[in-house]
This record gives structure tokens, C-alpha cells and sequence, in this order.
């Protein structure tokens, strides 16, 4: 019998949330405080939004790129070899 109070229960229940409310203007104010706690609070200019876009864009363009290894031969005036580096290789 208690499973069937359960349903019982459930089948009165009544909805209280505003967005279940059938007046639009009620739904909407609903959505719009939620759509407001959720966005940042400052706005982002276009340049911020344009230096986010290159960014990625470069990053995208790295991972994309094959290695790159530099070496580099100093010699001093006698001609030894003074310094010698290499980077980027594994």
C-alpha cells in the first residue's frame, strides 16, 4: 500500500519553480537571473576576445608543425670552437 501513497504523492504534486509557470514573462525573468549568475561579470572587449582567438590559433599551429632543431657554432678568433648548442632535439 505505501507504494501506492508514493504515486498518490506524486501524481498531486504541483511544480513551484518559476520556469514551470505557464506565464512566459515569469519564464523569462527565471532564465534571464539564470543566464546572469551563470555569464562573467565584466564584458570582454573585442580585443580580448581577439587576442584569445590568436592565441589559440598559434597554439593549433605549433602542435600541427613539425619539430624544429637549431644548432648553433661559435668560434673564437683562433677558429676553435668556442661554444656549441643545440636545441630542440630529443
Amino acid at each position: 500500500m505505501s507504494e501506492r501513497n508514493s504515486l498518490v504523492e506524486l501524481a498531486n504534486f504541483i511544480g513551484r519553480s518559476p520556469l514551470a509557470s505557464p506565464d512566459m514573462s515569469v519564464r523569462n525573468k527565471a532564465l534571464a537571473g539564470m543566464t546572469e549568475r551563470l555569464m562573467p561579470k565584466q564584458r570582454r572587449s573585442v580585443g580580448d576576445l581577439m587576442n584569445v582567438v590568436l592565441t589559440l590559433s598559434a597554439r593549433t599551429r605549433r602542435m600541427v608543425q613539425e619539430p624544429v632543431s637549431i644548432d648553433i657554432d661559435v668560434f673564437a678568433p683562433g677558429g676553435k670552437r668556442a661554444v656549441w648548442m643545440k636545441f630542440g632535439e630529443k
